[in-house]
């Protein structure tokens, strides 16, 4: 039986709790092995045979470890994922993956010199209305794409607890906490970005960072990207609407997954991953004798765990990743 990779994560907030454990846990092509916590020992309750570090260096110099999960707080990626790999370990960051371009080539010459590998965790290509979107567009039914909407909202109208988030440090605000997943999707599907307007700013009382931000992508062909992310909707817009020289879909923001995580299914259960009913996409076309064509679309399951396959096959196989680190300097070209 082939060696499973030998995991730690850096943190076990929500994104070790809900995000990374419980698929490291679950995929045979990883082992679980060990959490960064200096205080709290909360990992080892739900997970009894993990190791808990006390400090950094401890873990980075324990030989076993061959991957790290960078998901620390923001401004704390670059150093963290530069220590890892110095440390002779590959790493997977957390988004966004650093403040700045700077830092990320910075990281990938550091790749090339210990021979290891870097990774962004955007698990969100993988969410179920963005993968019902990308299927509809490859179908042809919409013909050449004009423009597309994308949107990522919440109501939190009070100043978070997390100071991270809320501090005007390095990659705070809501523009690299959501607006980074949006932009990533949009360069999934798209490629490169040919040019951009954004403009972001502060609506909550007392808020020091972002918590809105807007930005129009020009891409190849003419399509347009159009982003949006706030703190303040109160009612959630559709997440995705597309459309093209023949047709238009909308579908609302949604996607199980985050849900069910947080309310303790396992990656592994049959229904991972499986929209609520009632939750179909729109999909209006006109067909090749020029009649309009009205379909209910039912979403593409949910499967944040094939990022995880990808990686493994990276790390052990050398296979390519899908989120490639092009992207990634693209994409933080954007953000800044």
């Amino acid at each position: 039986m082939e060696k499973p990779i030998v995991t730690a994560l850096l943190a076990y907030g929500m994104s070790g709790k809900v995000f990374h454990a419980p698929f490291l846990a679950t995929n045979s092509g990883f082992e679980l092995y060990g959490v960064l916590e200096r205080n709290d020992k909360k990992a080892v309750l739900d997970y009894p045979k993990i190791k808990s570090f006390a400090s950094i260096d401890d873990l980075l110099s324990d030989e076993t470890i061959e991957l790290i999960v960078v998901n620390t707080p923001n401004n704390t990626h670059f150093d963290y994922a530069k220590q890892a790999l110095e440390a002779n370990k590959h790493v997977l960051i957390e988004k966004p993956a650093t403040s700045t371009v700077e830092e990320f080539e910075t990281l990938l010459s550091i790749v090339e010199k210990v021979n290891k590998k870097v990774f962004v965790y955007h698990n969100r290509r993988w969410s179920s209305d963005i993968s019902s979107a990308k299927k509809i567009i490859e179908s042809g039914k919409l013909g050449k794409i004009i423009e597309v909407h994308l949107r990522f909202d919440r109501y939190r109208s009070a100043i978070g607890v997390k100071s991270f988030k809320e501090n005007p440090l390095p990659s705070s605000g809501i523009w690299y906490d959501l607006g980074s997943h949006l932009i990533d999707q949009a360069i999934s599907i798209f490629g490169k970005p040919i040019k951009n307007y954004a403009y972001k700013n502060s609506y909550r009382e007392n808020s020091q960072v972002d918590d809105f931000a807007f930005m129009h992508i020009e891409f190849p062909n003419k399509v347009n990207v159009f982003i949006t992310t706030s703190m303040l909707v109160a009612d959630a817009q559709a997440g995705i609407i597309i459309h093209g020289t023949k047709g238009s879909f909308i579908k609302e923001f949604c996607d199980e997954q985050e849900n069910q995580l947080v309310n303790g299914m396992s990656p592994i259960d049959a229904n991972f991953g499986i929209e609520k009913p009632n939750k179909e996409g729109k999909l209006t076309y006109f067909d090749e004798n020029n009649e309009q064509i009205t379909e209910l679309v039912a979403s593409e399951k949910g499967d944040f765990n094939q990022l995880f396959n990808e990686l493994h096959q990276s790390i052990r196989y050398n296979k390519s990743f899908s989120i490639d680190n092009q992207q990634i300097i693209e994409q933080l070209k954007l953000l800044i």
